[in-house]
Order: C-alpha cells, then structure tokens, then sequence
C-alpha cells in the first residue's frame, strides 16, 4: 500500500506522464540545443520568432484558453514590454533587470485593464480590450520623447553579464531558455489550486463563485500573468527585430495573435507553440504559393488575410480544438490501429459538447 501511494504520489508530480515523453521531448530539446549550428541563419531567425510568439502564445493561452477571458487588443501588452525594453536597453540598464521590468510593467498595465474589465464578459470584454489596445498605439505614437512616434525607436543589443548577444545563435539560445522557463512555469501553475481556479472560472462562473473562488481575484492575477508573458515576449521581440514603431502594434497583430491559440488549440500548452509555428509559417506558403497563382490572384490585396480567414473557419467548423486536437487524433488512430472505428472522434466530440452543456 506505501508502494502504490508513493508511485501516485509520484506521478502527480510528474511533468512527464511515461518514458516515451521523457524521450521525445529529450529528443526535442537535443534538437533545438544543435539548431543554431545545424541551420542556416534565416531559418534560425524564423525558429526564434516561433519560440518569441510561443512565448506571447502561453500568456494568451492562459488568458482565453484557461481562464476564459478573450482579449482582441494582446498587442498593447506586447509593445509595452517592447517598449520599456528598448528604453531601458538604451539607457544602458543590463539586460536581465530590463527584461523583469518590460514583464512587470505589462503586468502592472494588465491589472490596470483588469479592473475595470471585471464586469463584463464574452464580446463584452473584447470591445473592452480592442479599445485599450487602440488606446495604448495611440500612447506609442504620440509620447515622442519616449517612444520616438511613428519614426520609431531604435534598440542597443542586448548583452548578458559582458556577453554580447549581438549574433543570431546567442540570441536564439537566450530565446530558447527563456520559452522553456516560462512553460514550465505555466505547466506547473496549471497544475495548482491557482491553475484549477482559472479552469473552473472558465467552465463556469457561477458553479465557480458557488465553490469559494474569489472571480475578481483569479481574473486580475490571470490578466497580470498574462500581460507579463506578453511583455517578455515584446521585450524579445524588441531586440530581435533592433527596431520597433507603433504600427508593429496595431490591430492586426491582437488578431494575429488571437488566431494563434485558436488554431494552435485552447486549452493546450502545446497550442501555443503550433499556433506560432503557423503564425510563422503561412505568410511564407503564402508568398511561395503567389508564384503559382495567376496574377489576379496571387497579386490581389489582402490575399494573406484571406487565407487567414478560409483557415479560421475550416478549424472553427471541422476541428474546434486547433492542431492540436488533431494531433491528438493522430496519436489516438496510431495507438489503436488497426482497431480503429471510424465513429470514435464523433462520439467523443458529442461527449465534450454535452459535457459543456450542463
């Protein structure tokens, strides 16, 4: 009895559930660690702007996927961390301390938008969010003694403890050791009472409010948490790119955003990931696809917001759980095969709907 208790015990705590996770993630951890040695320096930058969003992506995720608060204006968070890690960085501030004070500070603003955010929910709350992030570029391009206004401002290169993060690889890896930190920092916090509180507020406030949790409480620490991992990812993205402007920050990049843990999969840490990695990878299928298009096609205006559009809805209709629910449907075919039954996913769909429903 004290074996079988020790061994629950155990794998409660597990971030692993079996050795075949320990391997594939060793096995993807080897990779990433020989990626800046192994690919050339255009492929790295993409592979680092996957890890930077990936990191915006979990602050969302826990945001929209966990808590079930949607925000349509995450690139206000994301260009205050950008912004005060530029400014910092050019008034010579070590890169460490800057990168702490880019994530507090959007913290802070997330409480800031939190509060009075508290009483509305649904479309409500995104209204609520999409004016804030109007609201915040309108600050980026009209403090130009700070921000530099629609000029731009332009960022030193970071540099950690005299070691100059000036080239692709040493950047790449601060980027990779940051993105895994943060997930395993989500990873365990969804593990906890706080992490439970977030999913029950998200399956239902009432039934949540009824068991004792304090809803303005987790919403604000849910909104601070993820302001916070959207500024560390501005902050990156600051340095990575040298140079940032208030049009970086737009509408448009709270929508890109937004699609990222739709189509990645709510409710799913690795979500965050696959929707950067589609976030990174289709305006590039995109523009090798123009050269097959014909002209009024391939030339036409809007044509990536199009496809953006087209993909949305086909995951919104056929697999409401993004690539990663159907990755999961992949796994479960290899792990049954050959006795998989071809109604198995609709039943567990209507299962999942029904389940909601109560």
């Amino acid at each position: 009895m004290r074996y079988i208790f020790k061994t629950s015990y155990t794998q409660d705590i597990d971030l692993a559930k079996h050795g075949g996770q320990v391997f594939w993630y060793s096995l993807l951890g080897v990779a990433l660690i020989v990626a800046p040695w192994a690919l050339p320096e255009y492929w790295l930058a993409q592979l680092t702007f996957v890890l930077i969003y990936g990191v915006v992506g979990l602050g969302l995720m826990l945001l929209a996927g966990f808590t079930g608060q949607f925000s349509i204006g995450h690139a206000a968070f994301l260009g205050t961390g950008a912004y005060t890690q530029a400014v910092l960085s050019n008034m010579g501030v070590p890169f460490p301390i800057a990168l702490v004070a880019a994530a507090a500070l959007s913290a802070a603003v997330g409480v800031v938008v939190a509060l009075p955010a508290l009483r509305v929910k649904g479309i409500y709350l995104g209204i609520a969010t999409l004016a804030f992030g109007f609201i915040v570029e309108e600050v980026f391009a009209r403090w130009e003694s700070v921000t530099g206004g629609n000029s731009g401002l332009h960022v030193k290169s970071a540099s950690l403890f005299g070691w100059e993060l000036n080239s692709s690889e040493s950047f790449y890896l601060v980027c990779l050791l940051i993105a895994v930190l943060c997930t395993l920092a989500i990873l365990n916090l969804l593990r906890s009472s706080t992490g439970r509180a977030f999913v029950a507020i998200r399956d239902s406030e009432i039934s949540a409010q009824s068991m004792g949790i304090h809803l303005a409480r987790y919403k604000t620490m849910s909104f601070a948490i993820s302001a916070a991992l959207a500024g560390l990812g501005g902050a990156l993205y600051a340095h990575k790119l040298s140079f940032i402007s208030p049009d970086q920050f737009s509408i448009l990049q709270s929508i890109d955003l937004l699609l990222l843990v739709v189509i990645g999969g709510l409710g799913s840490v690795h979500g965050a990931f696959l929707g950067a990695i589609f976030l990174i990878a289709m305006p590039q299928l995109i523009a090798s696809a123009k050269d097959w298009l014909p002209p009024a096609i391939g030339q036409a205006p809007g044509l990536q917001g199009l496809v953006y559009g087209l993909v949305l809805i086909a995951f919104v209709l056929f697999e409401p759980l993004g690539l990663y629910g159907r990755w999961l449907k992949v796994r479960t075919w290899l792990q049954l095969f050959p006795f998989y039954r071809r109604g198995l996913f609709k039943r567990q769909k209507s299962f999942t709907k029904s389940d909601r429903l109560r």
